[in-house]
C-alpha cells in the first residue's frame, strides 16, 4: 500500500531522509502469537520475554522480505527507478506512515492496529522513486475501549493516544541504559525483555491469527525461560542463549538487572543464592539490582548479613544507596 510523498508534511518528512522519495509502500508482517501472552499462567521463577523477542530477530526476518519486494519493484518499474528499505533502522514514523497508508491506526497505545491482525504487526517500508497511487486512510476503530490505557502496570499513559516512555516497561527494560527508578520495579514483575498489556488487551486481536512465517514462530526455550538459569549466564553464555535475538541487543549486564528485579518480585527466597552471586558483578547495575533483590526476598537484616563482606567494600554511590535504602 502506498503512502504518497506529498503527504509528508503532516508528519516528520520521508524527504529529510531521501530527498529524491516520490512513494513510500508500507508493509505489516503478522506476528501474533499462538495464545494470548496475557492468559497462560506464569510458572514461578520464570522470566517474560515480549512475544516479539521469543523468535528471529525480526529486523533479519522483515529486512530480507522488503528486499525481495523492493528487487521486483525495480525490476518492474522504468529504468532508472531507485529503491531503499527501512525496518526500524532509520528516523522513519513507520506508524503514521503505515496508517496513512491504510493498514490500520494508531490506537490509544499509540502502536498500530489491524482489523485483520490486532496489534500484532511488525511494520517496514520501501522508500522509491517511483509515483504510486495512494491508498486510503484507516479511520480509527478504538471507540470508547480504554483497555490498553488500563492494563498499563506503570500508568504509561498519560491520555489516550500519549505515552510517557519514560513508565513504558518495553522502554525501561530495553532502552533505558541506566538505573530503573524503585518506583516501577515492583510492576515490572518477571518481565526480562519489554512487555506485552497493552498489545495483548486489545480487542480487536479476537480477529488476529497466529503468524504463519516459520522464522516468527517462538523458541521454546525462550518461553518463561527460569530465572535462576537467567541469573547465572555469563556474558558468552548469553551471547549464546539470545543469538539471532533481539534480546541481544540489550547486553548482558543490562540484562542482568532486568532478570534480578524479577528476582526481587518473585517471592522466592531460593532465589536469592542468585541474587548473592551477582553482588560482586563487574557491573553498578546488577550489583545494585542484586542488593534490591535480596531486599526483598530476605529483608534488610538478613540481606546485610549474607551479603555484609560486598557492602563493605562497595564503592559505587548507586550502589551503597541501594544497601542503605531499606
Amino acid at each position: 500500500m502506498a503512502w504518497m510523498a506529498e503527504t509528508a508534511a503532516r508528519r516528520a518528512d520521508p524527504r529529510a531522509l531521501w530527498p529524491d522519495v516520490r512513494s513510500i509502500v508500507m508493509l505489516g508482517t503478522n506476528y501474533g502469537p499462538a495464545a494470548n501472552p496475557l492468559k497462560a499462567p506464569a510458572r514461578p521463577g520464570t522470566g517474560n520475554i515480549s512475544v516479539y523477542a521469543r523468535h528471529r530477530d525480526y529486523h533479519d526476518v522483515i529486512k530480507g522480505k522488503l528486499k525481495q519486494l523492493a528487487s521486483w519493484l525495480a525490476a518492474a518499474a522504468p529504468r532508472g527507478t531507485d529503491v531503499k528499505v527501512f525496518v526500524d533502522t532509520a528516523p522513519v514514523m513507520e506508524k503514521p506512515l503505515a496508517a496513512a497508508a491504510g493498514l490500520g491506526w494508531q490506537g490509544k497505545h499509540t502502536n498500530l492496529v489491524s482489523r485483520d491482525f490486532g496489534s500484532w504487526l511488525f511494520l517496514g517500508s520501501v522508500f522509491t522513486t517511483l509515483d504510486l497511487d495512494a491508498e486510503p486512510a484507516m479511520a480509527d476503530h478504538c471507540g470508547s475501549c480504554r483497555a490498553c490505557l488500563d492494563a498499563c502496570p506503570t500508568n504509561a499513559f498519560p491520555a489516550p493516544y500519549r505515552l510517557d516512555a519514560r513508565r513504558c516497561i518495553s522502554y525501561l527494560t530495553i532502552e533505558h541504559a541506566g538505573h530503573i527508578d524503585r518506583a516501577f520495579r515492583g510492576a515490572i514483575g518477571n518481565r526480562v525483555y519489554g512487555c506485552d498489556d497493552c498489545l495483548a488487551v486489545c480487542p480487536w486481536n479476537k480477529f488476529a491469527a497466529a503468524s504463519r512465517e516459520a522464522k516468527l514462530t517462538a523458541r521454546a526455550d525462550l518461553d518463561e525461560p527460569a530465572l535462576a538459569m537467567l541469573a547465572g549466564l555469563d556474558e558468552p553464555s548469553f551471547r549464546a542463549l539470545f543469538s539471532g535475538s533481539p534480546v541481544k541487543r540489550v547486553g548482558h549486564a543490562r540484562f542482568l538487572r532486568n532478570v534480578l528485579i524479577a528476582i526481587g518480585n518473585s517471592g522466592d527466597p531460593t532465589l536469592a543464592t542468585a541474587a548473592l552471586d551477582r553482588l560482586t558483578h563487574p557491573s553498578p547495575l546488577v550489583r545494585a539490582m542484586a542488593v534490591w533483590a535480596l531486599h526483598r526476598l530476605l529483608g534488610p537484616a538478613q540481606a546485610t548479613h549474607l551479603g555484609g563482606s560486598a557492602r563493605a567494600r562497595e564503592t559505587d554511590s548507586d550502589v551503597a544507596a541501594e544497601w542503605e535504602a531499606a
